[in-house]
């Protein structure tokens, strides 16, 4: 999971990145807001962002701001890092759009802590969103079949789209995720095929063998 540093400090910056480092954590920096947004533009996948609140360029407030109008679908944690401990400036963080505050100094197990928290909610996003794609692609199969099929009036296969004829199992597999089939007989058709079948057999077996002529005696 991608991490990104962003802090006009170059102290606090490299102490930032040498903790995560520590834990086994790889980060991207950024010396300023217009570096910071760059980067999280041009990262793919889920991104955690430990983000300043007071830098050149977007500070951390409106970088907080443009991750909440981001397209549905990026996942971005933003954690914002400041000196800055009012209940207002908390509170003024978290309205911004802030998933996390953190002051400075901060301590390296709670900064770790903190960064795990996040790690944990961007694996359960990115989980949830990959469940809605799975569900949205079964609600298209199963649009698909809404309508009218072609179906043979003698021995129901279905006409696909390509214009030839599937047994209506091969069909349903094809456009409706996860379809299975077992295969079974119904009543009636046990009555009407293979009941005849069992009794043309059984009076076979019982139907006596003709005898045999016997020969002339002389």
């Amino acid at each position: 999971m991608h991490i990104l540093v962003a802090d006009d400090d170059l102290t606090c910056r490299s102490l930032t990145r040498g903790l995560l480092k520590s834990f086994g954590r790889e980060c991207t920096l950024a010396s300023d807001g217009d570096e910071a947004w760059a980067s999280i533009e041009n990262t793919e996948g889920p991104l955690l962002a430990i983000l300043d609140w007071t830098m050149p360029g977007p500070d951390g407030l409106e970088l907080c701001r443009r991750v909440r109008a981001l397209p549905e679908g990026r996942l971005v944690y933003a954690m914002l890092l400041t000196a800055r401990t009012g209940r207002e400036d908390v509170l003024e963080g978290l309205r911004s759009g802030a998933d996390d505050y953190l002051t400075k100094p901060c301590d390296p197990q709670e900064l770790f802590a903190r960064v795990q928290v996040g790690e944990r909610m961007l694996g359960l996003q990115e989980s949830l969103a990959r469940r809605v794609r799975e569900l949205e692609d079964a609600l298209h199969n199963v649009q698909q079949l809404q309508g009218l099929l072609p179906i043979c009036s003698y021995c129901k296969a279905i006409r696909s789209d390509q214009d030839y004829w599937q047994q209506v199992e091969h069909y349903m597999s094809a456009h409706v995720a996860g379809m299975r089939f077992s295969h079974g007989i119904c009543p009636p058709c046990y009555l009407k095929e293979i009941q005849p079948q069992l009794d043309a057999a059984r009076k076979s077996m019982l139907k006596p063998s003709p005898l045999r002529e016997e020969a002339p005696t002389r």
